[in-house]
């Protein structure tokens, strides 16, 4: 027998409860903004507990695209946030060692930082929106 989702042939009353549940993580997810991203975490748990119910259907596609986002978000905000510590720990130095070239370097470092974590949070924000897009359209997304 084929499994109901594999073959794409989701029953309604199925597609309609997993639409409607990642119209809530992607909710969560702009929540989240305003929680100073303690909500963050909850609608990627929600995600891995109901991503494999959505398999071979086009609603898988935002499951993956949502957990996706996340860990690559995760991963340039932590590598945002590590340049900065960083840069701070030469202004540090610099402050020592009375050095402007020093302090230079690091506040262009620390910039850098914040221009990586900024890229993200545009970044992560664009593909929420896309993603709630394509999923208001009942579309997969890419």
């Amino acid at each position: 027998m084929i499994n109901d989702n594999i073959s794409g042939n989701m029953s309604d009353s199925k597609r309609r409860s997993l639409t409607t549940y990642n119209h809530i993580t992607y909710l969560l997810y702009v929540i989240s903004y305003f929680t100073a991203g303690l909500l963050w975490v909850v609608p990627i748990i929600m995600n891995y507990a109901k991503r494999h119910d959505a398999d071979g259907s086009w609603l898988a596609t935002h499951f993956d695209w949502q957990i996706k986002t996340f860990w690559y978000s995760i991963v340039w905000f932590i590598i945002g946030i590590l340049i900065i510590t960083f840069a701070l720990g030469g202004f540090g130095v610099s402050m020592l060692a009375d050095s402007s070239n020093i302090a230079i370097g690091s506040f262009l470092l620390v910039s850098v930082g914040f221009i990586i974590m900024g890229l993200t949070f545009i970044w992560h924000l664009y593909r929420i929106i896309r993603g709630w897009i394509a999923l208001t359209d009942g579309r997969p997304v890419p």
